[in-house]
């Protein structure tokens, strides 16, 4: 992993997602194996493949501080192409000083994550009500989860970390993105651990030689994969819980 320092320009930027996000890092060392973020690498100018290099926003929080009292206050989004609770987050402290800013000025923010390192940060996110914690799980199955996210923390860790946020009052939420094999599990380990649910019918074609390596390439059919949209967002509904499939 190639691991430097960067002072970047700008770090509040306008998203078609929500109105803002941050992206603390370029790069992730979690290198799943079929991110979409793998199109960074075309403005970054790094040589070395997706996974390997991780750009560290070292002046992001006072790029922040700076732009929040110049911008119309919206909902942040952190992240969109990186992870903002990735290993390097525990010594860097990036995305907690961004937090501490925006909850200073009483912004708005959603976390995605798929990290439990999120709930070093429980009093923060606890503050007030309009801040929203997520994880992305995309199955339920840990061998599963090895062969595709070989880096990242445990299914269980993950379910968990959601669990304490949402004992705690914070507004949770998962996101299955892509939807993986063992994915049909998720309703029953979910319940009572999140407000809302989001599922994204699309598969992300980085890792189609994973899929025919394992045997697996009848999961990627559409009849499949609407299938499965179809019965996890039944059983989200029937336990009341919010569910939106997108794509």
């Amino acid at each position: 992993m190639n691991v430097r320092e960067i002072t970047a320009k700008s770090i509040l930027s306008r998203s078609a997602i929500f109105d803002y996000v941050i992206n603390p890092y370029v790069g992730c060392q979690y290198n799943c194996n079929y991110c979409y973020a793998r199109f960074m690498k075309r403005f970054t100018g790094h040589r070395e493949p997706w996974g390997e290099f991780l750009d560290i926003k070292i002046n992001a929080p006072e790029l922040l501080a700076r732009e929040i009292v110049r911008k119309s206050p919206g909902r942040v989004w952190i992240s969109g192409v990186c992870d903002p609770y990735q290993p390097v987050e525990m010594k860097y402290e990036i995305t907690r000083k961004c937090l501490e800013i925006l909850v200073n000025q009483n912004w708005p923010f959603t976390i995605q994550t798929k990290s439990n390192l999120l709930l070093r940060d429980i009093e923060l996110l606890s503050i007030n009500d309009n801040i929203e914690a997520g994880l992305t799980i995309t199955t339920a199955d840990e061998k599963i989860k090895s062969i595709f996210e070989p880096s990242a923390p445990s299914i269980r860790d993950r379910i968990t970390a959601l669990e304490q946020l949402h004992d705690r009052g914070i507004k949770t939420y998962a996101m299955i993105a892509p939807m993986l094999p063992g994915v049909e599990d998720l309703a029953s380990l979910l319940e009572n651990k999140i407000d809302y649910i989001l599922i994204d019918r699309m598969n992300y074609h980085h890792a189609d030689w994973i899929y025919k390596k394992y045997n697996l390439q009848y999961t990627l059919s559409y009849n499949y994969i609407f299938k499965q949209s179809r019965r996890l967002a039944d059983a989200f509904t029937a336990q009341g819980i919010k569910c939106q499939v997108v794509f």
